[in-house]
Formats: structure tokens, sequence, C-alpha cells
């Protein structure tokens, strides 16, 4: 049989796609998952642009791979993914070791692009965007894992002027209802337990069901009813997009986690309208307070860009504050980094490197000092989590996630894995938790 090594980067959607991947391949062409890339037949990159210097990465990477080919010319190299979707041909240009790029619309062409490629009958290149068609020949998911993402949607209309996906991913579209349910009821009786909805724009979700569109909270509320699923998620979220009924659900849904991954990217007004994100500091403050009074517990967690041009000092301290107002759990920040084709990238950038950094640090100083001041708190409860599998630090340990996503390692003799299990929490480490299981 034929291997196949898949090295993801980049979002979970780009999970998903490489999953994906491997299920075709492996239904398609015979290949099974390899770890060592000197012993693969294929070699695929799944790549991510939405940071600078993406494209030296994977450059840098093919540069590897292409050592291996040299001891071996039959091994084919595929670069997928959103820096192939915008490079394009420029990528077997610059790197004729490539034999295949193809878009995240078109990854359901790899088998045949494989084919083609061992045969010899060229480099193939495909990173067009034929919309849905490629959820409609996604084989089921073969996952033995307990937590699985599921795409709903894919693209971006909104065209925030630091970011790629719309030219990489292209416009939204959105999955019928009835082939997402289906795929999740497939994905219960393979013992799945806790699903994450994934979308570039997931809360603008606008899928058909009997004909006519219905809103992510539709979405979830049917999911909700579906057997052996106890846990949902979604991401990635819009503010703009955040609609009452989704605010509602979680009065009524106790599936729906107790945590909302929800960017912000700025607390400054001015540069949010710079970004065009749509919305104020005080939209997004007032969306919190309705999310929280739908649900007083839910934790929050959120995106920032530091550094965005022009930025100022009132502006980040406008970042400052919002951080401070909304206390927000496990978030994610960067320094701007310009994009190709996007309207920041053409912005004048008064802001020193030095700057940025030094903003960059006080803010995330500030963000881990939160997330500490939350798991601290958590130490001394109990919490309801899922036992997800061995731990990753110790094997005669088992790890769980707990509703706001915190890693809890814990050990146990009992076969708990696919439980929602009580578990103490016992103690705080730097990025996980430490517990016993209250039943044993």
């Amino acid at each position: 049989m034929r291997k196949v090594f898949i090295k993801t980067h980049g979002c979970q959607m780009n999970e998903y796609d490489s999953e994906k991947m491997l299920d075709l391949l492996s239904e398609k062409e015979e290949f099974e998952s390899t770890n060592n890339p000197e012993e693969a037949d294929l070699l695929v990159l799944n790549t991510c642009s939405i940071r600078e210097k993406a494209q030296e990465k994977v450059f840098h990477q093919i540069g590897r791979w292409k050592k291996l080919k040299d001891k071996n010319p039959n091994i084919k190299i595929a670069i997928g993914g959103c820096v192939a979707s915008q490079e394009g041909k420029k990528i077997t240009q610059r790197a004729p070791a490539v034999d295949i790029v193809f878009g995240p619309q078109t990854l359901h062409r790899l088998p045949k692009m494989y084919s083609d490629a061992a045969q010899n009958l060229s480099r193939q290149l495909d990173v067009s965007f034929p919309k849905i068609e490629k959820f409609d020949h996604l084989p089921q998911s073969k996952t033995d894992e307990v937590t699985a993402f599921v795409s709903v949607a894919e693209g971006c209309n909104k065209y925030c002027s630091f970011c790629v996906v719309p030219h990489t991913r292209g416009h939204e579209v959105s999955r019928p209802v009835e082939d997402i349910l289906n795929e999740i009821n497939s994905l219960a009786l393979r013992g799945v337990r806790e699903v994450n909805l994934l979308g570039q724009n997931v809360n603008n979700f606008k899928g058909t069901y009997k004909n006519e569109k219905k809103s992510l909270a539709f979405l979830i509320e049917k999911t909700s009813q579906i057997t052996g699923i106890d846990r949902i998620r979604f991401t990635t979220s819009h503010p703009y997009e955040f609609k009452e009924d989704l605010v509602e659900l979680y009065k009524f849904v106790p599936e729906l986690v107790s945590h909302v991954h929800l960017p912000v990217q700025s607390g400054s007004n001015r540069i949010l309208k710079l970004m065009r994100r749509r919305y104020t500091s005080s939209f997004y403050l007032d969306l919190i307070a309705r999310i929280r009074e739908s649900r007083p517990n839910i934790s929050f967690s959120s995106d920032f860009i530091v550094g965005f041009p022009g930025e100022t000092d009132k502006d980040f301290q406008d970042t400052m504050d919002i951080v401070d107002e909304v206390g927000f759990d496990e978030s994610f920040s960067f320094i701007y980094s310009p994009r190709p084709n996007t309207p920041a990238s053409e912005m004048e950038d008064n802001v020193s490197i030095e700057i940025k950094k030094e903003r960059l640090s006080i803010l995330q100083h500030k963000l881990n000092e939160l997330s500490s001041k939350i798991s601290r708190k958590m130490v001394g409860t109990i919490e309801n989590c899922l036992v997800i599998g061995v731990s990753k630090k110790n094997p005669g340990e088992l790890q769980a996630r707990t509703e706001n996503n915190r890693v809890v390692n814990f050990p146990s003799h009992k076969d708990v894995v696919g439980n929602f299990e009580n578990i103490k929490i016992v103690d705080q480490l730097t990025n996980s938790l430490r517990g016993e299981l209250e039943r044993f």
C-alpha cells in the first residue's frame, strides 16, 4: 500500500481539510497515513497564508522535501491550501520539484491529480473555486476520535482590510443543513461526542433546509437533537453577524458550550473602521453583555491584531481597556502583517517594529494574566469534562477538556475515553490543569 505524509499549517479548517484529504486518498488511491516523510510516496503540505512570510515557510518546506525527491524521483509533492490558492502557478515555476498544486475548494480532486501526476502526464494545477462541489465528493469520516470538526461553510464576504481569506477561499458558501446533519449523525455513530462547526464566518451560515435558508442557531438546535452529540462548539465568529437567535440559544440548548471565541481584533473604533470590521467597541461590548445575560457563566476568547497601520498609543490603550472590561480567556494576539492584495497592505505604516513588539508583549502579558486568573479560580472546582484520550505529556494518564476548552490531565486506571466525567481540578499549570477523577 502506498503511503502519504500530510503536514498541516494554520487553522482548524485546514485540519478538517487535511483529514478529508487522507480519507479521499485512502478510498480512491489506497493510501495509508505515515508520520515519516522519508517513507512516503506522496508528500502533501496544506498551507495557510494568514501570517506574513507564509510563502517562504512553504518554499523552505519544499526545499527540505526536494532532498527526499532527489533520492527517490518517484515521490510526488503536492501543495494545497491558501498559499496554493494565492500563488498558483508561481509555486511550480519557483519550485519545479512540486508536482501538484490545489486550492481549498479543489481538494476533492487530489486523488485524480495524483494519479495523473504518477503517470507523468504533467504537473497538476487546480486552484479554482467550484463552490460547494467538494462536499459532494467527500467520503464519510473514518475518525476514531471522540471530537470532530465539521465544515459547514466556506469562504468569506466581509473583506476586512487586513485579511486574505476572501481571495484564497472565495465567497461565502453554506452547505445544505441536511448534508451537515447526515455527516454529524455518521460521526456520532462512530463514537464522536463533541463537534466543532467550522466556517470562516460561521455565524453567517445560511444553509438550506427543505428549500429554506436557515441560520446557525437552527443548525445548532438540530445538531443538539442527534443522539450521542452532547457538546457543540462553533468557530470562527464575526461579531457583526452574531444574530439574536444565536444569543437566545444559550438559554435553552445545554449542549452548546459555555465558551465563545469572538474575535474583536482591536478596541479602537478608529482602527476597527480602518479594518472594515463593521462594528464599534460599544457594539461588541453590548453583544458580550447580551450573551452573558443568556448564559451567565460563559467565557470568551478572542483574536487581537497589534500594530495595525497608524495605530497610536491611544488606539492601543483602547484595546487594553476592552481586554480589562471583558476579561478574556485563552486569546490569541499577533503583530499585524501585510497580506497580498489587501487594502491594509497599501496603508501608510508609521509604527516602528520595536513599538509593535512592545505593545504585543504588554497585551500578551495581560491576556496570560487573565487566563491564569481563570485557571486559578477553577482549582478546587468539579468540572464536567469530555475524556478525549491518552495524555500527550504522560502516556500513563488520560486527557480531558473542560467546557471552556482547558486541557486537564489526570491519572486513571479505567477506560473512560469518550465519557463525560466529573473531574476535580487540583492544580493549575502553565498550559493545562491537573485533575482527579471524582467517581473513583
